[in-house]
C-alpha cells in the first residue's frame, strides 16, 4: 500500500512537471522578444528617452510612461517580450508629446510600425526633438477665408486656451444676417496647418468654403476651442469633462453669442470633433440637449477608460431628446480598435429609437486611419448632414 501511494505522488508530480513545461514552451512559442535601440542626439543630460505606443507594454500611447535605459553615450534601449502576430505603432519622447522625436528633415515623422512574427532588433537614430512651442514645422496649405483669435480664454478648474473663429463667406457684406454655429474642439488642427498637429490641418474652412458657396449648406460659424495638456479628462465624463462642457456653455457660448452675428437657439447650435473630442461633442448633445442640437462625432473613442456612453444610452429612460448625431470611423490601426465602441453605440441608440437617414447617420472608410488627414477627407460628410440645404 505505501508503495503504492508513493508511486501515485511521484507520477502526479512527473506529470505536474511535463505540463508545466509544456506551457513554458507554448509561452515562448507564442512571443516574441524585441529589443528597442535608439541612437540619439541633442538630448539634455537630465533627460530620458521614453517610447510611447499602441500596447499597453509601450504605456498606451503615455509620452512618458516606459523609458528606455542608456547603455552608453547616445545609445538608448529597451527589451520587451510581446505576443506573436500583433502590429505595434509606436514613437519616441523626451517625456512629452511637446518632446516628441524628429527626422532628419526636423518635421515630425509618422508612427514606427513592425508586425511581430520573430524575435526582432528596431533600431532608430534621432536626430533632434520638438522644443514645446518653439517648434515650427512646414506645413502645406493656408488659411481660407477669415478668422479671428480670441487668447488665453479661461474656465472655472480648466487651463487656459486660445479660441479660434472662421467666419463664412458674406458675413461682412450682410450686417443684417444672423449664422448658426458649429463648437468644435482640438481648436488648432481645423484650419490652420502652421498650428496644426504635423502640420495637415481638418480644412474645415477650405470645405465649409466650398459648401457654402455651391450652396450646398447653409452658411456656418465654426468656433474651435484649443485642447490643452488635460486633453483626456477634459474630453471625458469626468469632473475636468464637466468643467470644460460648462466652459463652452457658461462661458465661450455667451461671447460668441455677443461678439458674433448668431443664432443662440439650440437648433442653429451644433459641436463636432474626432476621436476624444467625439467622445466630447457626444456628451455634449447628451446631457445639454437644451443647448445643442447635433454632433459630429469622427472615430468617436466610445471605449475610452474615463465614460460609460454607451452604458448610459443603453440605460436611458427618458423621453426624446430631439437631437441628431453624425458618426463614423476609419478601418486601420487605432480606428478598427474604435469600432467595437461604434458599434455598440450604434446598436444602443438604435435600440432608443434613433432612425438612420433622420436622426442618426453612420458612415465606414475601411482605408481611413486615424490622423487629420483621414478626417479632412470626409468632413464634408457632418457638414452637409448637420447644415445640408
Amino acid at each position: 500500500m505505501k508503495f503504492s501511494v508513493f508511486t501515485g505522488v511521484f507520477c502526479y508530480l512527473l506529470m505536474t512537471l511535463i505540463l508545466f513545461a509544456q506551457d513554458s514552451e507554448q509561452t515562448a512559442t507564442d512571443s516574441v522578444t524585441v529589443i528597442f535601440k535608439a541612437t540619439v542626439y541633442n538630448v539634455p543630460d537630465s533627460a530620458t528617452v521614453y517610447i510611447a505606443g499602441n500596447h499597453p507594454k509601450l504605456g498606451g500611447w503615455h509620452p512618458g510612461k516606459v523609458a528606455l535605459q542608456e547603455k552608453s553615450a547616445g545609445i538608448w534601449e529597451r527589451v520587451i517580450r510581446f505576443p506573436q502576430q500583433i502590429k505595434l505603432a509606436f514613437k519616441f519622447t523626451l517625456g512629452k508629446w511637446e518632446n516628441e522625436a524628429l527626422s532628419e528633415t526636423g518635421s515630425v515623422p509618422p508612427n514606427h510600425q513592425v508586425t511581430l512574427n520573430r524575435d526582432t532588433t528596431f533600431t532608430v537614430t534621432i536626430p533632434d526633438w520638438r522644443d514645446g512651442q518653439n517648434f515650427h514645422q512646414e506645413a502645406t496649405g493656408q488659411i481660407t477665408g477669415t478668422v479671428r483669435y480670441h487668447r488665453n480664454m479661461q474656465g472655472e478648474e480648466l487651463l487656459p486656451r486660445d479660441v479660434v473663429v472662421w467666419l463664412p463667406p458674406g458675413y461682412a457684406d450682410a450686417p443684417e444676417k444672423r449664422y448658426p454655429v458649429i463648437y468644435m474642439h482640438d481648436g488648432q488642427n481645423i484650419v490652420d496647418p502652421n498650428t496644426s498637429f504635423g502640420g495637415v490641418d481638418w480644412q474645415v474652412d477650405e470645405t465649409a468654403d466650398s459648401l457654402i458657396r455651391n450652396d450646398e449648406i447653409e452658411p456656418v460659424i465654426v468656433v474651435g476651442a484649443y485642447n490643452t495638456g488635460h486633453r483626456s479628462l477634459e474630453y471625458s465624463d469626468t469632473t475636468l469633462g464637466h468643467a470644460y462642457m460648462n466652459f463652452l456653455i457658461n462661458y465661450l457660448k455667451p461671447m460668441i453669442d455677443s461678439t458674433y452675428r448668431t443664432l443662440p437657439g439650440r437648433e442653429h447650435t451644433a459641436t463636432m470633433g474626432s476621436s476624444m473630442g467625439g467622445l466630447i461633442s457626444f456628451l455634449l448633445v447628451w446631457y445639454h440637449p437644451d443647448v445643442f442640437s447635433q454632433a459630429g462625432c469622427l472615430s468617436p473613442a466610445f471605449i475610452y477608460k474615463y465614460h460609460n456612453a454607451v452604458t448610459m444610452v443603453e440605460n436611458y429612460q427618458g423621453t426624446d431628446k430631439n437631437i441628431r448625431i453624425y458618426m463614423d470611423n476609419g478601418g486601420i490601426d487605432l480606428e478598427a480598435k474604435l469600432q467595437p465602441g461604434c458599434d455598440d453605440m450604434l446598436a444602443a441608440l438604435k435600440a432608443i429609437g434613433f432612425t438612420e437617414g433622420k436622426n442618426l447617420h453612420w458612415f465606414l472608410d475601411p482605408e481611413a486611419a486615424h490622423t487629420e488627414a483621414a478626417w479632412a477627407s470626409r468632413i464634408w460628410r457632418p457638414l452637409k448632414f448637420m447644415f445640408g440645404k
